[in-house]
């Protein structure tokens, strides 16, 4: 079955096309494109197997290779590089071989680790991103960053790792809670603040009615996302510059998973109260139009996403000085200028941080 829409990534290392389906039809002729393949590993959560398997097991039956599926705990704690030796022991046992292709089917976590563990079995073999979630839909499965958290740090360990392609099957954000919504719509709204002009319009002038995946609203929300960072990547493939303003409200919620132990908010939370840290040091620092603070306030409100934390200000603050896009003991920032216009590697002191974050902590 033909995609709904298509959208061509151009990295350096790659070329590969992410495809927008309303169901997993179609699976099957996309992974004939990329024979030989010797045999076919799932890596997914079990749950999500209960969930989806008999959509796509007579997809991968018909072509007549042998599957298996391993299972993978969801979760930012689960994705150690700890876990990972089972998991490389299972596919050893399974005969995986350098012709082999891992399918990486759920959420942004899922995604990471297996694509982790495909760019480093074998020195490499290939696999292919199924999000099942918004937020690996517009985010994690578009890109090839792939990653796993050590004790101190999320994604300390990684690599930059292109998919053969990306199969969107929107059938699958109909089973998400309404966290998952919340969570994918806090970088829709990043990616609305990065482009400014007509997306971040079409962002601002809808709201959580479009937690619905028949949604023609939502597909376009999708689209001009993928769209975006598929822009950004195709530029900066390796993060050496351009590619660094998706870190876009990220510092400070990096701080707050590791603070609140990844248990107070899912990622996509976090971001948006990141996000509005980002726009009120902003204000302070690079000249955004301090009216913004109020509009994306707004934003928030209308996606049903959070805006503020009780944690201590001076403890998030701190924390900021675990990320891993900082230069010795100095914070580094992604702020903006203006909606569209970012700018990165803004060093920002830890009582700035701490200020902007009780600022945020007395909005209503």
């Amino acid at each position: 079955m033909n995609p709904i829409r298509e959208v061509q990534i151009r990295a350096f290392s790659k070329e590969y096309k992410v495809q927008i389906h309303s169901d997993f039809r179609g699976l099957g002729e996309t992974i004939k494109r990329f024979y030989p393949v010797s045999s076919i590993f799932i890596l997914t959560e079990r749950k999500l197997s209960g969930l989806f398997s008999k959509f796509y097991e007579s997809e991968l039956s018909d072509l007549g290779i042998p599957h298996h599926e391993i299972y993978i705990k969801g979760g930012e704690k689960n994705k150690h590089i700890l876990r990972t030796a089972e998991v490389y022991n299972k596919l050893i046992e399974l005969g995986a071989d350098r012709k082999s292709l891992i399918l990486a089917l759920g959420g942004g976590v899922i995604g990471d680790f297996a694509g982790f563990i495909a760019s480093t079995f074998q020195r490499g073999i290939r696999f292919a991103q199924i999000p099942t979630t918004l937020l690996a839909s517009v985010d994690s499965s578009v890109g090839g960053k792939v990653a796993v958290n050590a004790d101190l740090g999320k994604n300390m360990i990684g690599s930059f790792y292109q998919p053969e392609f990306v199969y969107l099957p929107l059938i699958a954000l109909s089973t998400l809670p309404k966290r998952e919504w919340r969570c994918g719509m806090a970088e829709i709204v990043k990616h609305g603040l990065l482009s400014g002009g007509e997306y971040l319009e079409k962002v601002s002038s809808n709201d959580k009615s479009v937690y619905d995946h028949t949604s023609p609203e939502l597909l376009e929300l999708i689209i001009g996302s993928i769209l975006y960072k598929a822009n950004i990547v195709s530029q900066d493939e390796r993060e050496t510059g351009l590619r660094k303003v998706l870190n876009l409200g990220h510092t400070t919620a990096h701080a707050i998973e590791s603070l609140t132990n990844y248990r107070r908010y899912s990622h996509g939370e976090a971001v948006s109260i990141g996000l509005l840290t980002a726009i009120i040091l902003s204000s302070e620092k690079q000249g955004l139009d301090p009216s913004w603070i109020e509009t994306l306030k707004k934003i928030l409100k209308a996606y049903d996403l959070p805006y503020h934390d009780k944690s201590k200000s001076t403890q998030v603050a701190k924390h900021t000085l675990h990320d891993k896009k900082n230069v010795g003991n100095s914070v580094r920032f992604v702020l903006l200028q203006s909606p569209g216009n970012p700018i990165w590697d803004i060093p920002v002191d830890l009582e700035e941080i701490a200020s902007a974050f009780k600022k945020q902590k007395k909005m209503n």
